[in-house]
């Protein structure tokens, strides 16, 4: 799917995906110090806008410019001290370039092809700060057979262990494992990672 089919799926749609965050990033987000964070394929900010609201400073980015815009409107009627601390960013996620100036890194239900999703993982690996958490989660393979919802095309869903050999060597697993949503109509499997960049002072990046 490129820009344009995205573009259409949003024109003419408040809010595609409801306005409250993913429950997952309330959960962790909630523990972790507020910082700066990256939101890769952010649709329309629904989760961008919540960390802002919760103080922190987000880079949030899409090839939607659709899905900016309503990000945009929706976070104009906040606060001031919110909107301030939103950037919008149009891009191809997977030929972002970053440095390594983010406490959290978001990827969520971003579903592409095996070497472009690990080319995004890669973007959101080279975005962490030492001590940096990366968030994944999307839509797991099993959801096909045993879910509800979700793409229905097995080559662009992934388990936990698809995402933890993404990333390999390069940062610590912290967290890899199945999650399990109720929707309409039945379970929803999620498949989610959470994984840190070591301190400075420790071992280096193998990769």
């Amino acid at each position: 799917m490129d820009a344009a089919e995205w573009d259409r799926k949003y024109e003419g749609r408040e809010l595609v995906y409801g306005e409250a965050p993913n429950a997952t990033l309330v959960e962790v987000a909630t523990a972790l110090e507020r910082g700066r964070a990256l939101d890769l394929a952010s649709g329309q900010g629904r989760n961008a806008i919540w960390l802002a609201t919760r103080g922190w400073t987000v880079d949030a980015v899409d090839f939607s410019s659709v899905a900016l815009t309503r990000a945009n409107d929706v976070a104009s009627s906040a606060p001031r001290s919110v909107h301030e601390r939103l950037t919008w960013v149009h891009a191809d996620v997977t030929q972002l370039s970053t440095e390594p100036n983010y406490d959290l890194v978001l990827m969520f239900y971003l579903h592409l092809p095996p070497n472009e999703r690990q080319k995004a993982v890669s973007v959101a690996v080279s975005a962490l700060k030492p001590d940096g958490i990366l968030m994944i989660l999307g839509h797991h393979s099993a959801n096909i057979d045993s879910g509800v919802g979700g793409p229905q095309e097995a080559e662009i869903l992934y388990t936990p262990e698809d995402l933890a050999s993404d990333i390999g060597t390069r940062l610590t697993i912290l967290t890899a494992e199945n999650r399990y949503r109720d929707v309409t109509g039945g379970t929803a499997i999620d498949a989610l990672l959470l994984a840190s960049r070591p301190p400075l002072g420790s071992e280096p990046d193998r990769g």
